[in-house]
């Protein structure tokens, strides 16, 4: 049902931001949490995409995922320079995966991050929650601006969802972009319970993002129910909506959050921006016009002027917000 949401919509595929794999060991000490019900998830969260990594991969390709990351994250000290070698084996041969690298608050953080980035990383994955890390941390200063400076997307768990962390909410992300505003975040779960809040900062912060990882489906309406109030916002906000999944991670099926978009009433257009054209534009180089898969990788140099100067789709307009009753 996933690729025939896709054909209806007329685009030739999807690019979803927020996608998990990582070391087999360190994926099964993930299960492993969610199934015990830790305290950072605090409730029954079975996993239905349980497979192996071909599997897991081939299972995307038959969802017509054309684009997909590898978030990983280190939950202390010494974690993320192995990580992030594992993430560049594995973007090395899964071609349709954007090379992911992650960063933990530590001695020689900005040393590995730029090792990553001259390797090709094109995004980079930030779990505040799991990390217990504040991203001011001055062990992080030279960190963000690098990413900043070479314009890398950072997938940034920071809302306080599904349990708050220490350093979980807008506040310590709203000091960062103050000091860092040019900072490509991509506020990752539309920044659930805070959604109003993440929002704010979206429309501050023009290079602020967010994505749509378990967003309006029923397992979080539930329990975070996205205010029907800020809807307007999100259709004018439309250009900077990226679809995540959270796959393999997720307690349905990978469709349902297509079905959770589209039963926003946003439109189709709304539709394509988020699940496939923002992706496109995100990320420059990777995509060769309307081709379905991924093309030639832009250096780090190359990728450095901008993604306005090699934009493969013109920049549309916003939607207008929908009227309200």
């Amino acid at each position: 049902m996933s690729r025939e949401f896709a054909a209806r919509l007329g685009i030739p595929g999807l690019v979803d931001v927020h996608t998990h794999f990582m070391p087999e060991r360190v994926l099964h000490k993930v299960w492993a949490y969610f199934d015990a019900a830790g305290p950072l998830t605090g409730m029954e969260w079975p996993i239905t995409y349980r497979h192996e990594e071909d599997r897991r991969v081939e299972l995307l390709r038959e969802f017509g995922v054309t684009a997909f990351t590898a978030m990983l994250y280190p939950h202390k000290a010494g974690m993320a320079s192995w990580l992030n070698e594992w993430a560049a084996g594995f973007a090395a041969r899964v071609p349709d995966c954007l090379h992911t690298a992650t960063f933990f608050p530590e001695p020689g953080a900005e040393s590995y991050v730029a090792k990553a980035l001259d390797r090709g990383a094109r995004v980079f994955k930030a779990h505040l929650q799991v990390g217990r890390y504040d991203p001011n941390d001055p062990l992080l200063d030279g960190v963000w601006g690098a990413l900043a400076e070479s314009a890398t997307p950072v997938v940034v768990h920071c809302g306080s969802g599904p349990v708050p962390g220490e350093h979980t909410g807008p506040e310590p992300v709203g000091r960062l972009l103050a000091r860092h505003p040019r900072l490509r975040l991509i506020v990752a779960h539309m920044g659930m319970p805070e959604y109003s809040d993440f929002l704010d900062l979206a429309e501050r912060y023009d290079e602020v993002r967010l994505d749509t990882t378990m967003a309006f489906t029923d397992f979080s309406e539930r329990l975070c129910p996205f205010p029907e109030q800020e809807k307007p916002r999100l259709a004018a906000l439309g250009d900077r909506i990226l679809l995540g999944s959270d796959f393999p991670n997720i307690p349905y099926p990978y469709v349902h959050q297509l079905q959770a978009l589209e039963r926003l009433e946003l439109g189709d257009d709304w539709l394509r921006r988020v699940c496939h054209e923002n992706g496109v534009r995100l990320f420059p180089g990777f995509f060769s016009g309307n081709s379905q898969g991924p093309a030639r990788r832009l250096s780090p140099r190359a990728r450095r002027v901008g993604s306005h100067d090699c934009d493969p789709l013109p920049a549309a307009p916003r939607p207008a917000a929908p009227r309200t009753p």
